[in-house]
């Protein structure tokens, strides 16, 4: 994906690079018509201006920062599944598979909630 080949390229290990590169292809892949850019240093996703989902990389996991409304509303599930989370990032590390049904699931609930949202971000009354 060329609109995120610089921040690939930042990610040290090798590893980790391949990783946030197939995770970036599989959204570019099963959404294309969401939008690519960079922003704050992540890559992200949006649909007509709103965010969708954006990713960072740490040491131990990447990360995935979908807005806390999807995060409050898929709380019992990440919980029952035992993924590591905060009201702003869901935590995959990089040992174990990427759980793309989750994925799915969460840029799924966003285009969706946001279809009529005009701003980049959610207004903080509907978070």
């Amino acid at each position: 994906m060329e609109a995120f080949q610089a921040f690939i390229d930042g990610v040290a290990d090798p590893a980790h690079r391949e990783r946030t590169r197939e995770v970036l292809d599989w959204v570019g892949e099963n959404y294309p018509g969401l939008q690519t850019r960079v922003a704050w240093n992540q890559p992200m996703f949006t649909d007509h201006g709103t965010f969708i989902v954006g990713f960072s990389t740490a040491k131990k996991h990447l990360a995935v920062a979908p807005e806390t409304k999807a995060i409050r509303h898929f709380q019992e599930e990440l919980k029952r599944e035992g993924v590591d989370h905060t009201l702003m990032l869901l935590r995959f590390p990089w040992e174990r598979p990427m759980d793309y049904g989750l994925l799915r699931r969460l840029i799924d609930f966003n285009i969706q909630d946001k279809k009529e949202v005009k701003s980049f971000w959610r207004p903080k009354e509907d978070w």
